[in-house]
């Protein structure tokens, strides 16, 4: 296992919306997609089983767009994105992709970012540093 995955605490700005992640908090990814870009979220991949929301997703506001691949999830009372649930066969299946920006031990200037190109849906190049 890779040294910096550790568990998390996680939350919204008002405190409905909690959770715990076990997750490398010290790199992230950044999207220009439509959606991604408007959220400016900074974001790490976990499978479902490393995440667990401290309270009821149906208590959650959530929006899916496009092809549904995934639901992202934020607080109804403060509005803070803080993670989507999907499936996508080229990230292995079921994930949780979680906002770095909501752990609330970490400071997030100082994660490593890479960024996705959405805004040209040009997914298979990966990440890139710049």
């Amino acid at each position: 296992m890779n040294e910096n995955v550790r568990m998390h605490k996680g939350s919204c700005h008002c405190g409905h919306l909690r959770f715990e992640v076990l997750v490398d908090a010290t790199a992230g990814t950044r999207c220009n997609c439509s959606v991604c870009q408007k959220l400016s979220a900074v974001s790490a991949i976990v499978k479902p089983e490393a995440f667990e929301l401290l309270g009821e997703e149906a208590s959650l506001g959530f929006y899916e767009w496009g092809a549904k691949i995934a639901r992202k999830y934020f607080c109804p009372r403060c509005s803070i994105y803080a993670y989507s649930r999907g499936h996508l066969a080229e990230l292995g299946g079921d994930f949780v992709s979680v906002n770095l920006n909501c752990l609330d031990d970490i400071d997030v200037a100082a994660v490593a970012v890479s960024y996705w190109d959405g805004r040209h849906d040009n997914w298979e190049a990966g990440p890139r540093a710049t």
